[in-house]
């Protein structure tokens, strides 16, 4: 297969894998329909009510449910088949796509009507990301766990690329319903990869751990991140610099139209700029060779991704403002999937769904700082409200690096997963340790 002759190559090594690469080209499929989704939403509701704050909210409406159920969904990816949760979600989501659809194409749609889809949109969305995620260490192993996760960055970004511009010009030539069918069509295509995968059976004395009482099993996840420092750093820098900074993405219609004059195109344009960084950002960490995962190199990634945000919200000219797309993109990619990796390295097999339920938390409280943005940008401005909340991700960073400096030298081997392996044994190594 065409697959197979990629081997040689680092960058798409894990796609040597028969059942990864099935979950990858689902990747594919529903981060297209995600990325025109989140066009299509704010540009209707724009469009009904002509209101920044509305757009926080919507953004918010589709994040809330992964704070309120993200980690039952990570616990119920410990516990029972991960493959059939995303297979659940996936075609759930088509069915609320062709939905919303067919309320646009009557002319019946209303502004709660897209609050409720966003609603159930992202309780759909809470429970197919802990699975989708923790899958990809079930297929691949540590040892191409990064490359995997980048991968995945890769195929989400490309369609970051891809999905704006085509809900864009769908939204021009046919209109919201169209997009919306489009998308649908999408998570049914990821449904049929999804189904043929084949996953590995997990090991016995995980199983006998994932028969613990429910909400005792969810205590144990919280415990868990609560007693490691490093994973709580990592928490940290994936929650903070996400929630405050990845806002600016709910206020592009005002970006595009009042900003830089333009329309939907070019709210399309731009959000392909950051999402053709973040493939650059993708493809240059999956063609590292890494014996081990380092704390540095994320807190600068991170640390440049947010002041790429803040210099944006100065930008008034398109194609200052698409060259810095780009930065953002990069670095944003480069930063978070170092962060996913060494969590999943960190957290053993038992247990990874809830710790990365926990991280996943971030698709959650982007929305609310999207809602607060949204707000700030009602009061000032969308640019005032853009620097306002991306200054406050800077400052999570550095009070991060304030509260654990020696974090920004630990070491994360990224060796074979062994599940038998003691957790003493497989927690990472700092210069303080030797």
């Amino acid at each position: 297969m065409a697959f197979g002759r990629l081997r040689g190559l680092s960058t798409f090594d894990s796609l040597s894998i028969r059942d990864y690469r099935l979950l990858w080209l689902g990747q594919v499929s529903t981060s297209m329909g995600q990325w025109m989704d989140q066009v299509t939403r704010g540009w209707l509701m724009y469009e009904l009510t002509g209101s920044a704050a509305d757009l926080g909210f919507v953004t918010a409406a589709r994040g809330l449910p992964l704070l309120f159920f993200g980690i039952i969904a990570g616990a119920l990816a410990d516990r029972s088949g991960r493959k059939l949760q995303l297979v659940i979600a996936q075609v759930t989501n088509a069915i609320l796509n062709v939905t919303l659809a067919t309320l646009v194409i009557t002319g019946l749609v209303q502004p709660w009507h897209i609050y409720v889809t966003a609603l159930l949109a992202g309780t759909v969305q809470a429970f197919q990301q802990p699975a989708r995620q923790t899958l990809v260490s079930d297929l691949v192993g540590n040892d191409r766990l990064m490359n995997a996760l980048a991968l995945n960055s890769a195929a989400l970004n490309g369609a970051r690329v891809l999905g704006p511009s085509v809900a864009g010009a769908v939204i021009a030539a046919v209109g919201v319903s169209g997009s919306y069918y489009l998308q649908a069509a999408m998570y049914l295509v990821a449904t049929v990869w999804t189904i043929q995968m084949r996953v590995p059976a997990p090991h016995t004395d995980a199983a006998a751990r994932g028969s613990e009482p429910f909400f005792a099993s969810i205590r144990a996840g919280f415990a868990f991140v609560a007693t490691e420092r490093n994973i709580r750093s990592l928490m940290m820098l994936a929650l903070g610099p996400l929630t405050f900074a990845m806002s600016y993405t709910s206020l592009m219609p005002i970006i595009a139209r009042t900003v830089l004059h333009g329309d939907a195109r070019t709210q399309g344009l731009i959000l392909s700029c950051i999402g053709g960084g973040s493939l650059i950002g993708a493809l240059a960490v999956a063609s590292m060779r890494r014996s081990d995962g380092y704390g540095l190199p994320m807190v600068i990634g991170a640390l440049l991704f947010s002041g790429g945000v803040f210099v944006f919200a100065s930008s008034e000219v398109l194609w200052l403002s698409c060259i810095l797309g780009v930065v953002i993109g990069t670095f944003n990619v480069s930063y978070t999937t170092q962060n996913q990796t060494m969590l999943q390295v960190l957290a053993p097999r038992h247990i990874r769904g809830r710790v990365m339920s926990i991280y996943l938390l971030s698709r959650g409280t982007v929305p609310l700082g999207a809602a607060v943005a949204g707000v700030l940008a009602s009061r000032f401005s969308a640019p005032t409200a853009i620097h306002i909340m991306s200054g406050a991700a800077m400052g999570v960073i550095l009070l991060v690096c304030l509260l654990q400096p020696q974090f920004l030298r630990l070491k994360v081997p990224l060796r074979a997963d062994n599940e038998d392996t003691p957790r003493a044994e497989r927690r990472a190594v700092s210069s303080e340790t030797g």
